[in-house]
């Protein structure tokens, strides 16, 4: 192909953004074959730079975990590089985002991630996370009186309140009676300890696709005097490794006997199989891990995850004990060939729900005011706040997401009976507000100066020609610089609040 042909093809970009740690740790240059395979160039983003000059990208996907999380602290120059990416994000809503930022900043604590996936985990009782509550106070009256009412057990395990943007996100503690709750250290949460016979399942999801990796995990523990433990999760989760709190004692297995009221199948407690159903937990079957992915997915709305499930022994239920965004992924078999995947797939979501949600913009812009297309309406100040004293309504709603903002866009119809001043109105509504009516295409960001003007105007919205008169003139240009203010408004997408 000659090299004018190439200069003709469209730039196809992926960028992408995480630490060079992260980067290296994920053998990057591999995925960059990958990608010229697939036809994009992977280019990584410089966060200092204006992103208008690095574009324009197909899709952006990134770990930017560390960085959100400092920003939602008061880190002055994180929230100003986070400040920056979403503006870019909201002049290109035809860039597809993995992740979705406001989604990301849903895992950021943890108590409040727990809080959300639990809600929706009631209903599968296959499936649950451990008590917990979350401590912020220093005294330890108060947190005892928190951890009974919460229903805490003992032994819990204390983990720092945020769960990324600093190394000791992974720092924990084993807290085995109450003395111990002295050593805890808010604002964290305490979650009930669940035995699972050192043997954690986790569970990597790439878009819809998903696999189980087996890693080892803390050994079972007791309510006793013993004093606290403290661990870094990281070091004991390893795939290598060594540590000794991840090996179970004789004496586990045979309290796991005694508390089940099952007979030991041998005297000598050192030749129990290693394979007794009692002791080895299983994997969580694809039913399960199906039910799991579409709870976070409802929740969450994410599509690089990670979670954490052990295998509480008794009931063999799963307990969910964490959750991660874009983890290591170590064991996930031809991942970079997932991700393309995931990648294509959401970029071609993103371009159809564009598509879709422009030709609602159109439409909407596009709708007559009367059924006498020659008629004049008068704009209303109130008109544009509410037109609720309208009944006989009818109604299209359509769910949409921009950039991962997803919001209800309803255009309702006002068919039969007369809006407050006495005109048929169209109005477009997001989450129960009231944006824009279609009485002279007025969005609410149409501003005050403008709605003096126009109040009480004869605004012509016919088509017909009427003339080049002065007043004629400013009445349109008022009338298109509504219309463009909506368009950006589309352009940009809505957001949730």
């Amino acid at each position: 192909m000659s090299m004018s042909k190439d200069m003709e093809k469209p730039r196809k970009v992926i960028g992408y953004w995480m630490s060079e740690k992260k980067t290296q740790k994920l053998n990057w240059k591999e995925f960059r074959n990958v990608c010229r395979e697939h036809g994009f160039e992977l280019v990584k983003i410089d966060l200092s730079c204006p992103l208008e000059d690095q574009g324009p990208f197909s899709v952006i996907i990134h770990k930017l975990t560390d960085i959100i999380a400092k920003a939602v602290q008061g880190d002055v120059q994180a929230r100003e590089i986070i400040r920056h990416l979403e503006s870019y994000l909201d002049s290109h809503p035809e860039v597809a985002v993995i992740d979705p930022l406001q989604n990301v900043r849903k895992l950021l604590e943890r108590h409040n991630t727990y809080s959300i996936v639990d809600r929706k985990l009631q209903e599968n009782s296959g499936i649950f996370i451990p008590t917990f509550v979350e401590l912020t106070s220093s005294d330890l009256g108060t947190n005892l009186q928190k951890l009974r009412k919460a229903g805490i057990t003992y032994p819990f395990v204390c983990k720092p309140s945020i769960a990324h943007g600093s190394k000791n996100a992974h720092r924990m503690a084993i807290i085995f009676n109450e003395e111990g709750v002295k050593d805890c250290f808010p604002p964290c949460v305490a979650q009930s300890f669940v035995s699972h016979n050192a043997v954690l399942y986790k569970i990597f999801f790439v878009g819809d696709e998903y696999q189980i990796v087996e890693r080892p995990s803390l050994k079972n523990f007791y309510p006793s005097d013993q004093e606290t433990i403290f661990f870094d999760s990281h070091e004991v989760s390893k795939a290598d490794s060594t540590s000794s709190l991840s090996i179970l004692d004789p004496e586990d297995w045979k309290k796991l006997f005694e508390s089940s009221s099952v007979k030991l199948p041998v005297d000598d407690i050192q030749s129990i199989p290693d394979q007794h159903p009692l002791l080895t937990p299983s994997p969580p079957d694809s039913n399960c891990i199906k039910s799991l992915r579409k709870v976070l997915r409802e929740t969450l709305g994410m599509k690089l995850l990670g979670a954490d499930l052990v295998w509480e022994l008794g009931t063999g239920r799963y307990a969910i004990i964490d959750i991660n965004v874009y983890p290591g992924y170590d064991g996930y078999p031809n991942f970079f060939e997932r991700l393309m995947k995931c990648i294509l797939r959401t970029i071609e979501e993103r371009s159809v729900k564009v598509s879709k949600f422009q030709t609602i913009a159109d439409n909407v812009i596009s709708m007559p005011i009367q059924n006498d297309a020659c008629k004049t309406t008068r704009l209303r100040k109130h008109s544009a706040i509410a037109s609720t004293g309208s009944q006989n309504t009818e109604t299209t709603k359509s769910n949409w997401e921009v950039n991962g903002d997803t919001s209800e866009l309803a255009v309702d119809k006002f068919t039969s009976s007369k809006a407050w001043d006495g005109s048929l109105s169209y109005v477009v509504a997001r989450k129960g507000e009231v944006n824009m009516t279609a009485d002279a295409v007025a969005p609410t960001g149409i501003g005050e100066d403008n709605f003096k003007k126009l109040e009480g105007q004869e605004v012509d919205d016919s088509g017909c020609d009427t003339g080049d008169s002065s007043d004629e003139k400013k009445k349109k240009e008022l009338m298109s610089d509504s219309t463009q203010s909506f368009l950006k408004e589309i352009s940009n997408g809505i957001k949730l609040s």
